[in-house]
């Protein structure tokens, strides 16, 4: 219970002044369903600028304005394969409403090796590479899968270890909700 509470004094600078404690209540209990840990205080995510999978530089600064879920994963990572079709899918559902999935590769092997890997499974959210493990360290990675959920300006929200049914309907309510935050019939 008494995290319970610390979840909601922290989710406390994230809700419009005046939000009534309810709604305090009712984002910290959205967190904690869908097994995410609210950030303590709101600091701002380093930026990263990675190399994609499709060619592309993805520069997270870029993404000012999105919701954005970054999930450092590696091809080893039993847990993080599970995982993985779930955020495909998250991606898939809520990206023309705002949401930005990146999977940040953690493998250091060959770009090829995580290309192949990612088509044989028909993934189609970006794949970033990490092959150095530098934005890993900036996000003081230590276990994969983790996974940040960063606001639209640019703070961290919140970060989960381990896998999670990212498609799931904890998780959707709780993306929902950062979504939407001013429209209560969504929450």
């Amino acid at each position: 219970m008494r995290a319970r509470a610390l979840a909601v004094l922290a989710l406390a600078a994230w809700l419009p002044a005046g939000a009534p404690a309810f709604a305090q209540a009712d984002r910290a209990a959205l967190f904690e369903r869908a097994g995410v840990a609210p950030a303590d205080k709101p600091m701002q995510a380093p930026d990263f600028s990675l190399p994609a999978l499709s060619g592309e530089t993805v520069r997270l600064g870029d993404l000012a304005g999105r919701l954005v879920l970054v999930n450092f994963w590696a091809t080893w990572c039993r847990p993080c394969v599970h995982e993985m079709p779930t955020l495909d899918r998250l991606a898939e559902r809520l990206g023309a409403q705002g949401l930005s999935v990146l999977a940040v590769s953690m493998d250091m092997g060959p770009p090829r090796l995580v290309a192949d890997f990612v088509r044989g499974y028909g993934w189609k959210m970006p794949v970033l590479l990490d092959t150095l493990s530098e934005v890993g360290d900036r996000y003081a990675v230590r276990v994969v899968p983790t996974t940040y959920l960063i606001g639209p300006d640019g703070a961290i929200l919140g970060r989960a270890f381990g896998p999670r049914q990212w498609d799931g309907p904890e998780a959707m309510a709780l993306m929902e909700s950062l979504l939407h935050p001013s429209d209560p019939t969504r929450n």
